[in-house]
This record gives C-alpha cells, sequence and structure tokens, in this order.
C-alpha cells in the first residue's frame, strides 16, 4: 500500500495520540493505586480503632440474653412480681435469725438488700460482672490479637471475632438466665468493697417448683436459705472476698497472658468434653500451665466449700424452718443430677459442670466435717485463710481434720 500524503502511514500519525493515551492510563493507573492504598490505610486504622474498642460488645451481650430470657415460658409483669417481694421478706426475717442461731454470728443488713428480679435483670446483673472480670484482661488480649500496626485484614478478624464472641456470650447467659434461681451479687473484682445483695429469680423459681411439684413457698424460703447462707460466708467473715479475689484475678492474668497458646490437643479435649467422653481433667485444665492449674484448682477448693456448706446449711436449718424440706430436697437434687443432654453439653461447654461437681464435692466435705467435730469444726471452716481445706482435703475430709483440729 502506498503512502499518504508527506510520506507518512496513518499508523504513524496516530503514534503521539496512542502514546498519550497509554501515559493518562498510567497515570490513572498511579492515581487510582496511591488512592486505593490511602483508602485501604485509612480503612485498616479505622479497623483497628473499631477492633480495639473490646473483646466483646457487651450492650449487644445484654440485648441478645434479655431477649432470649423474657422469651422463655414463666414471663412475669411487674405487677407480679412486686407481689412475690412480701413473701420473700417474709422468709429472710425468720431465716436470718435461724442462720444466725445455727451459726452463733449476727448477719445485720442483709434483709434490706435483697431483691426479686426477673430473668433480664438477672442478666444485666450478670453482664456487669462479666464485662468487669473480662476488662481486667482485655488490654493484654487485645494486644496479643491485635498489636499495633496490624491493617484492615487483622483488624477484620478481630471485628469478626468480636462479634462471634458477643453472640455466644449472648446465648450462654440468656441460657443461664432461664435456669438461675437465685443469687449472692458479689463484685468480687471491683475496686470498691461494696456490699452484697440477694437476688431471687421469682420466674425461674416458680417454673422449677411447678416442675418439681413441691409447694412453692416453702421452696422459695429453701433457695432464700442456700442464698444467705453465703452472705454469711462472705459478711462475717473479711478476709474471705480479698482472698478469693487475688487469686482470681492472678488466674485471669496468667491465663491472659497464655491466651496465644491454645493448642489444637486443648480444642480436642473441649470436643471430647461436648460428647460426653471421660479423661482424668476438665477440658479447661487442658488450656493452662500447670501452673496456672494448681491455681485453678485451689479456686474450685474454695467454691466447692463455699456451695456445699450453703448446700449442707440450707437442709440443716431448713429442717425446722422449711415444710416438706426433705421432700424438696430430696427432688431437687434428683433433677440436678440429670439434666437432658442438650443441658448437659451446656454445662461442659460453660463449665458449669464443675459447679454442679462443686456443690456434691463440697456437701460431702462439710458434712463429713460436722458430723466429726460438730459446730466447732464447722467454724474452724471459716478461721482464716490457713485454714481453708486444699484440693486435696476436699476429698479426704480427714487430712483436713487431721491438720486443723487434730483432737477431733
Amino acid at each position: 500500500m502506498s503512502a499518504g500524503r508527506g510520506g507518512r502511514s496513518n499508523s504513524t500519525r496516530r503514534t503521539p495520540r496512542s502514546s498519550w493515551r497509554r501515559g493518562a492510563f498510567l497515570q490513572a493507573g498511579f492515581l487510582v493505586g496511591a488512592v486505593a492504598g490511602a483508602a485501604v490505610t485509612i480503612l485498616g486504622k479505622r479497623a483497628e480503632r473499631s477492633a480495639r474498642r473490646g473483646l466483646v460488645d457487651w450492650t449487644a451481650v445484654e440485648r441478645h440474653a434479655a431477649a432470649r430470657a423474657r422469651n422463655s415460658p414463666g414471663t412475669l409483669t411487674p405487677y407480679e412480681l412486686q407481689r412475690a417481694a412480701p413473701v420473700y421478706a417474709a422468709a429472710m426475717a425468720e431465716i436470718v435469725p435461724a442462720l444466725s442461731r445455727a451459726l452463733d454470728t449476727q448477719l445485720p443488713g442483709i434483709v434490706e438488700r435483697s431483691d426479686v428480679v426477673d430473668r433480664a435483670t438477672w442478666v444485666h446483673a450478670n453482664v456487669t460482672t462479666f464485662a468487669a472480670l473480662i476488662g481486667k484482661v482485655e488490654g493484654d488480649l487485645l494486644d496479643q490479637v491485635l498489636p499495633p500496626g496490624s491493617g484492615l485484614i487483622r483488624a477484620s478478624m478481630a471485628i469478626a471475632n468480636r462479634m462471634v464472641t458477643t453472640r455466644q456470650l449472648g446465648y450462654l447467659l440468656g441460657f443461664l438466665g432461664q435456669r438461675v434461681l437465685g443469687q449472692y451479687d458479689l463484685a468480687l473484682i471491683s475496686a470498691e468493697a461494696t456490699p452484697g445483695r440477694l437476688l431471687f429469680v421469682d420466674e425461674n423459681i416458680r417454673r422449677t417448683a411447678a416442675t418439681l411439684d413441691v409447694p412453692l413457698n416453702p421452696f422459695r424460703t429453701w433457695i432464700a436459705l442456700h442464698e444467705t447462707t453465703h452472705a454469711f460466708e462472705f459478711e462475717a467473715h473479711p478476709w474471705l472476698r480479698p482472698y478469693l479475689a487475688a487469686r482470681m484475678e492472678r488466674q485471669l492474668n496468667s491465663v491472659s497472658v497464655g491466651a496465644s497458646a491454645m493448642n489444637r490437643e486443648a480444642l480436642g479435649r473441649l470436643g471430647r468434653a461436648l460428647r460426653g467422653v471421660a479423661s482424668g481433667e476438665h477440658w479447661m485444665e487442658g488450656l493452662m500451665t500447670p501452673a496456672q492449674r494448681r491455681d485453678f484448682r485451689e479456686i474450685q477448693a474454695v467454691m466447692s466449700l463455699l456451695e456445699g456448706f450453703g448446700d449442707y446449711m440450707m437442709d440443716e436449718v431448713g429442717r425446722d424452718l422449711v415444710p416438706d424440706v426433705e421432700l424438696i430436697s430430696t427432688r431437687f437434687h434428683a433433677r440436678r443430677d440429670h439434666g437432658s443432654g442438650f443441658e448437659r453439653a451446656m454445662m461442659r461447654l460453660t463449665g458449669m459442670d464443675l459447679k454442679m461437681e462443686q456443690y456434691r464435692k463440697g456437701e460431702e466435705f462439710v458434712a463429713a466435717v460436722a458430723r466429726a467435730g460438730g459446730s466447732k469444726a464447722l467454724h474452724a471452716l471459716w478461721a482464716g485463710p490457713e485454714d481453708l481445706p486444699s484440693p486435696e482435703e476436699m476429698e479426704q475430709p480427714s487430712r483436713w481434720l487431721a491438720r486443723v483440729l487434730p483432737a477431733s
């Protein structure tokens, strides 16, 4: 093909414009890349700030848990709860002097610090407690999962984990909120030693009494007797609260330092626990170092004593205070020991199975101590930190008696 005028081909004439277009595209590409890079950096910083607001969205936890609790059977109106308050007040007016006589200790003030609450109010109280506990170690845990400058991807993963954890805790507290009957609400790890208060979740108490087919008001008194015994344990012995708080805080801090070391073996233990496969230790202990495990078992021994003492006193004092106490106790303990498969799995997952074990083991220990040493031995249980039973002594009460009360 012959050339056009001036001897230049058409392709040659288009070269400057094509070069310009290629240059423009490159410049645009660099510009878009720079903008995208800046956007990712900005988004990463924003995501990181968002992720570092906390491991858990506690407002959402309470919203999910309270909604689940409110939608469960047996919900009462505020008026119905208000009508139940005088029944508990009358029960407490009998319980406090009866316990004071049995334990030779006065308990002033606890009657004025008791409330009849619905499930949602119980959830609110325990969200506050959980948030305070996790708040003690949250900073260290965040530094492990999201070091400063982690970027968009890790920050996004942390936010996703927070959403999952929030839903899980909401489900857990909603589940427990449908089952807890009463609680001595005490902020163990707090800046101020605020006095505890008794909470009676009357919705659950009524439902449980109906399920067990036991008389309601005696059952209310029996539950109130257990929780008031917890008030005695802490309020009559000022050393107990800081003792237990120090050990719990040490346990939390040590676990938070090694949180990143969670391994497949530990997760495997959890899976086996959910399937009900027995092993030598609780799955939670599989997450711990030997030192952490020792602290954990020491705390468990104290908790077993607290719960076992409460169970022992609710039956002993209840004989003179609660009509049909033997029927109530027998049916209640049978139900506690034989939940549904789902309930047992939830108990293992949340560690509440440990609490059930605390009741059983602790009551056996306290009963053995009372048989061997009477009221003198029961008083010695609370003499001071050095007289608390060790994990090994909880298994063999005679060892504790030989150490603390050799004359027995």
